[in-house]
Parts: C-alpha cells; sequence; structure tokens
C-alpha cells in the first residue's frame, strides 16, 4: 500500500468530533485547530481558527464511512469523496457552507453540492 495522504482517525466515542461541511470528513475540533481540514484547508482555512471552524463544520451528521482506499471504492464516488485523504466521512451532514466560502468556491469554477443530501442530481 502506498504512503498516501491520510486524515488522523478520530478516536471512538468522542463527544468532540465534527464533520466538514464541504468535503464531511470527521475529525475532532482540536485536530481542525491543529492541522486544518485535509481536503479542503485552502479554502476553508480552518488551522488556528475556532470561529471559522463552528462555521464550517457541524456536530449533526448522521452515518460513518471509513475510507481506505477511496480511489477504488465505489462508496468514494457514490460520495464524491474519490479524490480526498483516507479517513473517517459523515455519510450525510446538517448545514451549509458560510456564504463566503459558497461565493469563492464559484469564483474558481466549483459547483458547491451541499453534503446534506439535499441536491441530488
Amino acid at each position: 500500500m502506498s504512503d498516501a495522504a491520510s486524515a488522523i482517525i478520530p478516536p471512538t466515542k468522542s463527544r468532540h468530533l465534527r464533520a466538514c461541511l464541504l468535503c464531511s470528513i470527521i475529525q475532532t475540533s482540536s485536530d481542525f485547530r491543529n492541522i486544518g481540514c485535509p481536503n479542503c484547508e485552502e479554502i476553508l482555512q480552518l488551522k488556528d481558527n475556532p470561529d471559522r471552524i463552528l462555521a464550517c463544520t457541524t456536530s449533526y451528521y448522521d452515518g460513518v464511512i471509513a475510507l481506505i482506499d477511496p480511489e477504488a471504492s465505489w462508496v468514494a464516488r457514490w460520495q464524491r469523496t474519490a479524490k480526498y485523504v483516507r479517513g473517517m466521512y459523515a455519510a450525510r451532514v446538517k448545514g451549509r457552507v458560510p456564504e463566503d466560502v459558497e461565493a469563492e468556491l464559484d469564483s474558481r469554477g466549483i459547483k458547491y453540492r451541499p453534503r446534506d443530501q439535499s441536491d441530488q442530481d
């Protein structure tokens, strides 16, 4: 197996787990604060920014998916996480990214798809 980038696997039964509203990776609040989001940091800028962490992550999510080999996983393709790092992902998150993040995505030509499955295509 290659040394592909991977996220920190969060501890089980932690009350401090949060899911990124953009990519749905699950990490502890302290991991988001210390390393940011391993998939979205360039856009979200969560590292060392507690207010941004609260705005761009949520503790309200359903289901947990363990992605070990995202590029080969049909679940990763279905969840649109095949290009992301290995780690734990929420099947569905509640909430949307802030408007400034949506505007940034739009300016980069990236279509925002909420992870709450409200925007099915």
